[in-house]
């Protein structure tokens, strides 16, 4: 099967379920496999300067210029080169990744009888989901896959079991300040951590400066849509800068961590466990699977 995913998460979904071989069209944010997707031809190219910062890429994605996906560019003539049977798609956020509805667009011009599937996971149990879906497209048995990634989770919450649960707020965009949603929340709440600010599968939106503050955190997790550590770092001063961060009781404590949000927050994909994990480690100092490493989970000095 030729399959193009235009989704980061569906392409780690493919992976996972040993058919990264039958990639042959990707988006330009597909990173995960590196070895894998690295010679797969991308089909799409993003319309946002990459050198603005975020309260200029808040501007242009909510700007009159842009209608959801036309925040990404899609080579329409490579996916019909490309001859997929099946492309991935989803029609959660149309700021995250080319819309169900303009891929359908294209397939149908091609008529070439490709099969487009949009994905829309908003829980962990939703994203969990997607992997027995995806699975029975593919022909592939999802049961040891969703074994293994329910056992990590299993063993997340057993490693955290009857420790006090800190109140977590986890900061999904920097200017103007948004809290994670969806998924985020059951992530917190598996590794241990109160989640404030957003519920279960809750599509936000942005916040009041105030509203942080007076949710008083105890930790202050850090992780921007799309941004890697080390452009959240450069950019850490819009919260450092605000009125009253230094009150707030996560900062006050050395508990303040820059996360690796596209790898293991902002996409709804098996990593999603691995983000759970490194909660457990961030919240209450206990390992659950593999060391994490300081490209996962870096803490801020005050």
């Amino acid at each position: 099967m030729r399959i193009v995913s235009l989704l980061p998460a569906a392409t780690d979904l493919v992976a996972v379920l040993g058919r990264g071989v039958d990639l042959v069209g990707r988006t330009h944010e597909c990173d995960w496999p590196a070895e894998q997707v690295a010679g797969v031809p991308v089909v799409t190219a993003s319309g946002i300067d990459q050198a603005m910062g975020s309260r200029e890429i808040s501007a242009a994605v909510g700007g009159a210029a842009h209608g959801g996906s036309s925040l990404y560019h899609l080579d329409v003539d490579l996916l019909a080169e490309l001859a997929p049977d099946l492309v991935l798609t989803q029609d959660l956020c149309e700021v995250c990744a080319v819309s169900y509805r303009r891929v359908s667009d294209a397939v149908r011009v091609m008529d070439t009888g490709t099969t487009v599937i949009s994905l829309e996971p908003r829980t962990l149990s939703d994203v969990l989901g997607c992997v027995r879906e995806l699975a029975a497209v593919l022909g592939v048995d999802a049961q040891p896959v969703l074994d293994g990634l329910h056992g990590r989770l299993d063993a997340v919450r057993a490693a955290v079991a009857g420790r006090p649960r800190p109140r977590v707020a986890a900061i999904e965009w920097l200017d103007p300040v948004w809290p994670a949603g969806h998924w985020v929340p059951e992530q917190i709440d598996c590794a241990g951590g109160q989640p404030l600010l957003a519920a279960p599968g809750e599509h936000t939106s942005a916040v009041a400066w105030a509203e942080v503050v007076r949710s008083r955190p105890e930790v202050l997790l850090v992780l921007p849509c799309g941004f890697p550590p080390k452009r959240t770092l450069s950019e850490l001063h819009l919260l450092t800068d605000r009125p009253e961060w230094t009150d707030l009781p996560a900062v006050r404590d050395g508990r303040v961590w820059v996360l690796d949000g596209p790898a293991y927050f902002n996409r709804p994909g098996p990593r999603v466990v691995r983000g759970a994990e490194v909660l457990a480690q961030v919240l209450h100092g206990v390992g659950a699977g593999e060391p994490v490493t300081r490209s996962e989970a870096l803490p801020v000095s005050r």
